[in-house]
């Protein structure tokens, strides 16, 4: 889900209905250095802008498709460094997105081989049906 919307302050619970993860997984990148620098309300409770929405979007899509906790912290620190490790951070994206290639041909092998096995199966039934 990308949000293009004015979000001015999000509550935890909020921003975890708003990014489709949990309030333990927010707490989590928080933990591990992968989100930082978020707001606090004067009662002391987190909250959370547009910025964080669309940060949050982009650690759930790089989970998703398989990047460790490890390459995200990396990622994450490289990011705090300054523009001078834009050149290491595209590089590190390059390198996911040439697993996730890899990934999604080999999950195209494998579809493959279960529309192998259905087939196999529909004409099992289609000839017994047939008897």
């Amino acid at each position: 889900m990308t949000t293009h919307d004015t979000v001015a302050s999000l509550t935890p619970a909020e921003m975890a209905e708003r990014t489709g993860v949990s309030i333990d997984t927010l707490r989590y990148y928080e933990r591990e250095g992968l989100i930082n620098h978020v707001a606090r309300a004067d009662s002391g409770h987190r909250r959370y802008s547009a910025d964080d929405v669309l940060w949050v979007e982009v650690l759930r899509c790089l989970r998703e498709t398989g990047m460790t906790i490890e390459q995200l912290r990396h990622y994450c620190e490289l990011g705090e460094q300054g523009e001078q490790t834009r050149p290491e951070r595209l590089q590190l994206l390059l390198d996911h997105r040439a697993r996730v290639e890899r990934q999604m041909a080999d999950l195209r092998d494998a579809l493959a081989l279960i529309d192998h096995k259905i087939g196999f199966y529909s004409d099992q039934l289609d000839e017994s049906e047939a008897s």
